[in-house]
Order: C-alpha cells, then structure tokens, then sequence
C-alpha cells in the first residue's frame, strides 16, 4: 500500500533538488507552477524572470526533466505511443481534413497564410466553434483561447456558425475567450499567460489572428530584422511548448508580402521567414477562386504529402460545397 501511494503520489516544485520555499514561490509568481513547464524552460529564460543564478536554473531543469522523464533518448515505439494522446479537430470541410491527415492535430503548430480575403479569419472562427462540439463529431469537447492582434474577432459570425452546425450559439461563446493584443510584447505575454487559462477551463485550440502583423509594422528595415526575428523566435516557442503541455492545437494565421520570386503561382510569400517555417509544423496556404471558394494547398508537413484541394466559405461557415 505505502509503494503505491508512494508511486502515485504527485511530484511538486518543492519536491526538486534546489527549490526550496522562497524559490518556488518566485517560480510560481512567474508561471512556473508544475515539473512540466520547469522540464521544457531555457536556463536562460528561467534566470531573468525569476531572478535565479543561471547555474541554479540549470540544476533546477535538469533535476525537473529527470522527474518528468523527458529530454532523453527514446525508441519510436515509445514516441508513438506517446502520439497517441493526439486528437483531430475538423475544419468542417472534410477536404481540407483529409488534406491535413484528419484534421488540426493537438501538440503542433497549423499556420494558415495567404493575402487579404483569403479566409484565414473565417478559418479561425470555424475552429473555434468546431472545438466545442463532442469527440463523434469531430470536436475536442473544449475551449478557445482567441489573441486577436487585428480586431478580427466577430461574436456574430460564432452565432451563425454554431447555428449552422446544430450546437447552441450562448453555450459556444462561454467556451470562447478573447484578448485584444495592443503590441508585440502585449501579444507576448498573452501566449505566456495561457497556462494560466487552462488551469481553470479546458482550453485544447489556441488562435493567435494573426501572428506577424504587430511584428511586422514595430520592426520595419534591416536594422530591426535580428530583434524582431528573435522575439518571434521567442513567441512560437512559447506556443509550441503550450501544445506540448496541454495537449492543444495553435492555429494562427500569417500575412504574406509581394517578392519577385514567385509562390506557387502568386508573387506572395509568408511574413516572417525560417522562424516561423521551421517552428509550424503544418504550413496551408490559402487563395481565392471562384463564388466563395477557396484553394488550400499544403506546403509543409512533417508526415503528409504536398497537396491542394477547393473549399466553400458561405454565411454557415467552411465546408467542402457543391
């Protein structure tokens, strides 16, 4: 009986070697709270909000890492069994579903970009609706945290999407919580400040609308490119690590920019170059076509093949129309 309680009993902070009671009470004030979020902090990041010596915040990680037993080798039978926590969400088109190999998948990063009117918002609307509804049809039975960096977020159109899809209008706004981000480092600190949100309610979709527009129009020229590329750097970590932690999905969305090179047949590329290519883990670019629809093409995927396929924006929402 004492070897069982022993092997269920829950590892705290204070349980580490090195944290002792002041320690642990700078750590929480600064949202590190559990041995999750200790295991997948950087040394460096962990000694300037909380004003541990950089050694200090090492032995603290790496004794957090051993306890969580993460940060070492593993076979790819243990890592698959480990992706079997991983959910799908639907889009509510089922081709663009098939398209990402069943839907947005938790523990990753789906950036959706293309030019103005492509249907990125609308998309991220969709999603935040879909999340709620139960496991049988395609939702994660949960909530959304929205960052709108764009005032973008329109209550309105939840209404006529969770109408269209049979689900109670009222009960899906309560599931959907929203925060304005003035600025880059306010939008920062947002994503920093989700776990705090998921500590009181189920939130399994993140969406930041849209996630280079602050970056874009506070760091303008060459002079600026290091710092903000580095801040971004910052940010999609911050993300990522969140849907490694709570087992959610981060959908956000992406400008593009005219170059001279040409995209897939458009002379547009996606804001934010390698930081943001190499940290989404699912790349949709999407354009216009013809009486509502849209083409989405599948440029990067860890697993899925390249690809496209047409979907259908109406007042009902995403769907694969007619």
């Amino acid at each position: 009986m004492a070897g069982n309680e022993k092997e269920t009993k829950k590892i705290t902070i204070e349980d580490l070697a090195g944290v002792g009671e002041a320690t642990a009470e700078k750590l929480r004030e600064n949202g590190y709270d559990d041995i999750m979020t200790l295991a997948v902090a950087s040394p460096k990041d962990l000694s300037e909000v909380s004003g541990i010596a950089e050694g200090a915040a090492i032995k603290i990680i790496n004794a957090a890492r051993k306890a969580a037993d993460v940060g070492n080798f593993e076979t790819g039978e243990e890592i698959l069994a480990r992706r079997k926590d991983v959910r799908k969400l639907t889009t509510g088109s089922k081709n663009l579903d098939d398209l990402l190999g069943g839907g947005l998948e938790t523990q990753s990063i789906t950036e959706f970009f293309g030019e103005f009117g492509s249907g990125k918002t609308q998309i991220m609307h969709q999603l935040a609706v879909n999340v709620t509804m139960p496991f049988e049809k395609g939702g994660l039975e949960a909530e959304t945290m929205i960052i709108d960096t764009e005032n973008t977020f329109r209550p309105e159109r939840i209404v006529q999407m969770a109408r269209a899809k049979g689900v109670d209008p009222d009960e899906t706004l309560k599931r959907i919580h929203v925060a304005r981000a003035y600025n880059s480092h306010h939008q920062i600190l947002l994503a920093e400040k989700a776990a705090d949100l998921a500590k009181e309610f189920n939130i399994k979709l993140v969406v930041v609308d849209s996630l280079t527009s602050h970056f874009r129009s506070e760091y303008m020229g060459r002079g600026s490119l290091a710092e903000r590329q580095q801040l971004l750097n910052r940010h999609m970590h911050d993300l990522l690590k969140f849907s490694t932690i709570y087992n959610a999905i981060i959908a956000v969305t992406n400008q593009v920019s005219a170059r001279p090179d040409v995209f897939f047949g458009d002379p547009t590329t996606p804001i934010g170059g390698n930081i943001v290519g190499h940290t989404a883990t699912f790349r949709i670019y999407l354009r216009k076509s013809k009486a509502g629809k849209r083409i989405a093409r599948l440029i990067d995927s860890p697993y899925l093949p390249e690809g496209e396929t047409v979907i259908q924006l109406s007042e009902d929402g995403i769907s694969d129309g007619t």
